[in-house]
């Protein structure tokens, strides 16, 4: 299974948490020393002294919202991933060209055309943009294939994820475009930077690519 280190917190609620915390720090600081070194002959003004006030009051405003912020994605991201949680062990389909292949289950993509095409190959690419084999296809308006691994040379392909490329044309020699989606059973849901992630066939995809499930 694709390792996927779950993320403590997002990175937008990390990076603001940061920032308004360093100001705060720094700011408390600066307007110390300003007051214990000014002049007692000529001391700060008063409406100077105001404003740098307010100014003080406005960063500590912004690190206690910035911490209700974190706690709320941190929430909500929690939530999303014990609700995904139910689809560990269901069939899913995924608006992506990737399918992962395992020893126990082979790679599996679905696709439509608008029309029939009146050519369709099809072409499958390993991790390093490769074709590594071109399975026979029927050119119909839709189609499907699972792949178990055998290369064009011989063989068998090793576990990992793998590109399905479809090159069609009509009739006239254009170029056709599938609406092309993988699919496989999940069994892993992790999270990564403030983001669900669904394993299938040792294949980490984004939950927000989910386009349909089965029973």
């Amino acid at each position: 299974m694709t390792a996927i280190t779950p993320a403590a917190e997002t990175p937008k609620a990390r990076g603001l948490f940061g920032s308004a915390g360093g100001d705060f720090d720094m700011f408390l600081k600066l307007l110390t020393t300003q007051m214990q070194n000014q002049d007692p002959l000529d001391p700060m003004d008063s409406s100077e002294y105001t404003q740098q006030l307010v100014q003080y009051s406005q960063v500590e405003q912004t690190i206690q919202q910035t911490g209700v912020l974190k706690d709320i994605l941190t929430n909500l991201s929690g939530d999303e991933l014990t609700r995904a949680g139910q689809l560990i062990g269901r069939t899913a389909e995924f608006d992506s060209s990737v399918s992962g292949l395992t020893s126990d289950t082979p790679a599996e993509w679905r696709w439509t055309f608008d029309k029939a095409p009146a050519t369709l190959e099809a072409e499958i690419l390993d991790s390093r943009g490769q074709v590594v084999a071109r399975p026979p296809v029927e050119a119909s308006a839709s189609g499907a294939l699972q792949w178990d691994g055998t290369l064009a040379g011989g063989g068998k392909a090793g576990e990992g994820a793998y590109v399905l490329r479809l090159v069609a044309r009509d009739s006239s020699g254009g170029a056709l475009k599938a609406d092309l989606t993988s699919l496989g059973r999940v069994d892993e849901v992790v999270a990564r930077d403030g983001e669900t992630w669904v394993g299938i066939g040792g294949v980490a995809l984004p939950l927000g690519k989910l386009v349909r499930l089965a029973l």
